[in-house]
């Protein structure tokens, strides 16, 4: 494809594009296929020859798009909010057309550059202090695999350097939640540390947030055993219910035994935009790793996770790489991107970030968040207000999980209502919700935050709770 080639489709795909996100009111929410359609409509041998745009993008049409789950529809309260505001998609298509090598400061010195400008407005726009040094990752699956990695080496006195993990006899602990997200544990796992290393720490019954004297209770009861408490990893949002553990209470634990903290925010970072909302992580000073995600509730579009660490030191000695071939005359007065993270290769996702921030605002940003924290207070209210309605969880930040007992109902016959109702309305595609198990009973996540979702739509899906309820 030459230029003048890529100009044409470009401006095609684009127009496609505009009039895609047009039509995503329209659009059933949950994806209406079988599973095998969409690859049942691909050919099983390789494609010979070219195919013409037009053949490709009426491919685009009528196989790829009815695939599609519709996170940006405006009835989409499932999961988490998963945005892409369009002027972020324009830092992501230059992203892409530029092409740049960032494998080094000098493969490219604006892509590092620009992350670290951009990185550091975000740090200051969710008010940390500027001891605070940051990068992008892809996720925060990956951010959480990096703080474990350092955690472990911290905890081992850089044992990476002599007989790494099978040189280590004294057993690495790593303290969280059953409320954390899955990818909590697994990176534990890949860390090395091992299931039977893993804790987990007791949540208060009402909160859902870890308990500080549990948490002591449990690294005293390595330090008896003879382990080493090396990580703690508290939550500011779980995933089942927002949960806030409390940090300022964690860190002086961690404090006292010399263990490493990563706080992941992942989708609720984004509220720290917010000052009022800034005392949800109170102590956040006092940890080591902070990781959150601006491709979720924020709207940048995926994928663009910020990890920060206050000794940038210590992780750039556990995650250096010099290879002869990447050496230049920068090194040592720059900061090579490589050396924060695992990859050696990145894309320049600070352009998403700098394209986001610059076409939009930070203002408009904050007032969507706003928006969306007044719309979960209202759908909150009105729950609790209805008869046969539970609000299973505290509702800090723009979740609430709720759950329809009808008067009979308990045990499995509860959990089958609450699995059909919340059925009928995905499969309609009308809506989708996310239902999910608290305290072994099955109950329904409503995460408010799509860019495109007004008060008018969580209207409209209360009437879709209220009457998928009483279809029995």
């Amino acid at each position: 494809m030459t230029p003048e080639e890529f100009r044409s489709a470009g401006h095609e795909l684009i127009d496609w594009l505009a009039d895609l996100r047009t039509s995503v009111p329209d659009r059933p929410v949950l994806a209406q296929v079988d599973p095998g359609q969409v690859a049942g409509e691909f050919s099983a041998e390789p494609p010979q020859g070219t195919q013409s745009f037009g053949q490709l993008m009426a491919e685009l049409d009528s196989v790829v798009v009815p695939g599609l789950t519709q996170t940006l529809h405006p009835m989409h309260f499932g999961w988490f909010p998963s945005n892409a505001a369009l002027s972020s998609v324009l830092g992501d298509i230059a992203c892409s057309g530029i092409s740049a090598l960032g494998i080094s400061w000098e493969s490219n010195p604006s892509l590092t550059e620009v992350e670290q400008v951009t990185c550091d407005w975000m740090r200051q726009l969710i008010g940390l202090s500027d001891q605070w040094e940051g990068s992008i990752q892809d996720t925060a699956s990956t951010a959480c695999l990096v703080s474990m990695l350092v955690a472990r080496e911290r905890a081992s006195g850089l044992a990476q350097n002599t007989g790494g993990t099978q040189a280590i006899t004294q057993p690495l602990v790593v303290y969280t939640t059953a409320q954390a997200h899955s990818s909590v544990a697994k990176a534990a796992l890949l860390a090395g540390f091992g299931w039977d290393n893993v804790r987990k720490v007791e949540t208060d019954p009402a909160t859902y947030a870890m308990i500080p004297a549990a948490l002591e209770q449990a690294i005293e009861r390595d330090l008896a055993a003879g382990n080493k408490p090396a990580a703690i990893v508290a939550a500011v949002g779980t995933t089942g219910t927002t949960a806030i553990d409390p940090v300022a209470a964690i860190v002086a634990i961690a404090q006292r035994h010399d263990c490493f903290v990563h706080v992941d925010a992942a989708m609720a970072g984004s509220v720290m935009l917010l000052p009022e909302y800034r005392h949800l992580w109170d102590g956040i000073e006092g940890v080591d790793a902070i990781s959150w995600n601006p491709h979720k509730w924020m709207g940048t579009i995926l994928d663009c996770s910020l990890l920060y660490f206050r000794d940038i030191a210590l992780v750039e000695e556990i995650m250096a790489t010099n290879p002869s071939y990447l050496r230049s005359n920068a090194d040592g007065a720059v900061p090579q991107l490589r050396d924060r993270g695992i990859p050696l290769g990145r894309r320049f996702r600070a352009l998403k970030l700098l394209f986001h921030l610059r076409l939009d605002g930070i203002e408009s940003i904050k007032n969507r968040l706003r928006r969306d924290l007044e719309n979960a207070q209202w759908l909150l209210q009105r729950v609790e207000a209805s008869e046969h309605w539970e609000v299973c969880a505290p509702v800090p930040l723009q979740t609430i999980c709720v759950r329809h007992r009808p008067d009979g109902l308990s045990g499995p016959e509860l959990d089958e209502h609450t699995l059909a109702w919340v059925g009928r309305i995905n499969q309609s595609g009308a809506a989708y919700l996310t239902p999910s198990i608290l305290d072994g009973e099955w109950m329904v996540r409503v995460s408010i935050g799509v860019e495109a979702t007004e008060r008018e739509h969580v209207e409209a899906l209360w009437e879709l709770m209220q009457s998928a309820c009483n279809t029995r």
